[in-house]
């Protein structure tokens, strides 16, 4: 599977945590499996959710606009949290 896929086999099946502001959340409170940031985050919003702790973080290739149109949102995604890969493969990404 590619990561796309695996994604959105997450988003359908697991629990998944969009923005920058609830992924912070999700790492401070030790729910985050793995953090999905947009190949055009800021610097200052990777910093701040890794700020504290020491999550896996994926990069997505794209843009935030990308990651939002994989996710099937109308809307740009800078970050996400993965909390429950559901039936998905996702966490094969943090081997690689």
């Amino acid at each position: 599977m590619d990561f796309n896929t695996s994604l959105l086999r997450a988003l359908k099946t697991g629990s998944v945590v969009l923005g920058p502001v609830r992924t912070e959340k999700c790492v401070r409170e030790g729910r985050a499996r793995m953090i999905v940031v947009a190949g055009n985050c800021p610097a200052n919003i990777r910093t701040r959710i890794t700020e504290n702790q020491n999550p896996f973080i994926h990069t997505f290739e794209g843009s935030s606009t990308a990651l939002g149109n994989v996710c099937g949102k109308p809307f740009s995604v800078s970050t996400l949290a993965i909390v429950n890969p559901g039936e998905s493969d996702i966490l094969s990404y943090m081997r690689a």
